[in-house]
């Protein structure tokens, strides 16, 4: 046992000498949820800085401008069909980051909300290479929040889950059924295949009539979005044709969309006629 304690402990001494041009570095970076301007300034200059960037099917192909001097490689997901899976993007990560320096992990949303990042970095970690981590603007925030549906909203809700609605089991979630006995608004991520589930479970807890979103593409310019009731929204979903990538949220506060959306309406109609008086024709 203590052999292995020295052998454990010279290794990680031969990584921290070992001069970081040669080790290699991750950067696991938050993309935000589409919208290119949701994206940080650290995430931006990190972009800028990268030789390698792997990234996901959720990413805006946009940002990827910002990587001038990198080589671009699509790791991502396409209607269940995968560039890489899990373990060659791990051996990716390493095999790039030693041989080419610097190489950006860009996952859509925030990395640590369900995007793994944490795992790529142990894995990047274990093999020697520096790591660090530029959090993003999560989706389960910011993709009700461009629709006017507040997660939290004193008198309505106060608190909220963010629920993976498939599991690696892929099965829904446990967690999903003992979030339908709470008060709280519930933020289900990844779920459109098990929304059947989700309406059975809502309504056995007797909330048939709760407020239900559903929001595909949020924030980019094919946004679809379906709001209903726990009771019609299966039909909904059918009329609208709405599918993956696509965000579940449920609770009181779904009502408040249209108030807050006419109120940002009469915002810009005053902007607009404001600016009209000011005008020199």
């Amino acid at each position: 046992m203590h052999t292995n304690n020295l052998s454990n402990q010279k290794t990680i001494n031969s990584i921290v000498d070992t001069p970081l041009k040669y080790r290699g570095r991750l950067t696991v970076v938050g993309a935000g949820p589409g919208d290119v301007e949701l994206i940080t300034l650290k995430a931006i200059r990190t972009l800028e800085s990268a030789d390698v960037v792997l990234y996901d099917a959720l990413v805006n192909e946009e940002l990827l401008e910002f990587a001038k001097n990198a080589e671009l490689i699509f790791v991502g997901k396409r209607k269940g069909c995968y560039a890489y899976q899990q373990e060659q993007i791990n051996e990716l990560i390493v095999s790039r980051a030693k041989s080419a320096g610097h190489v950006v992990r860009l996952k859509g949303g925030d990395p640590f909300v369900f995007g793994r990042g944490s795992e790529e970095m142990e894995y990047a970690a274990s093999h020697g290479l520096e790591v660090a981590m530029v959090p993003g603007i999560s989706s389960s925030l910011s993709v009700p929040a461009y629709q006017n549906i507040p997660v939290t909203k004193r008198g309505s809700s106060e608190s909220f889950w963010v629920i993976t609605g498939t599991t690696k089991e892929h099965k829904l979630s446990a967690d999903v059924a003992l979030a339908a006995k709470s008060s709280a608004t519930v933020v289900i991520l990844m779920g459109m295949s098990k929304l059947p589930q989700i309406v059975e479970l809502f309504k056995g807890e007797g909330k048939a009539d709760m407020p239900i979103a559903i929001i595909q593409n949020g924030t980019r310019d094919n946004e679809k979005v379906g709001v209903a009731t726990i009771d019609t929204i299966v039909d909904v979903v059918e009329k609208e044709k709405l599918s993956n990538p696509a965000i579940i949220i449920i609770g009181e506060v779904v009502k408040h969309r249209d108030a807050l959306a006419e109120a940002s309406n009469q915002y810009s109609k005053e902007n607009v006629r404001l600016s009209k008086v000011g005008s020199i024709e």
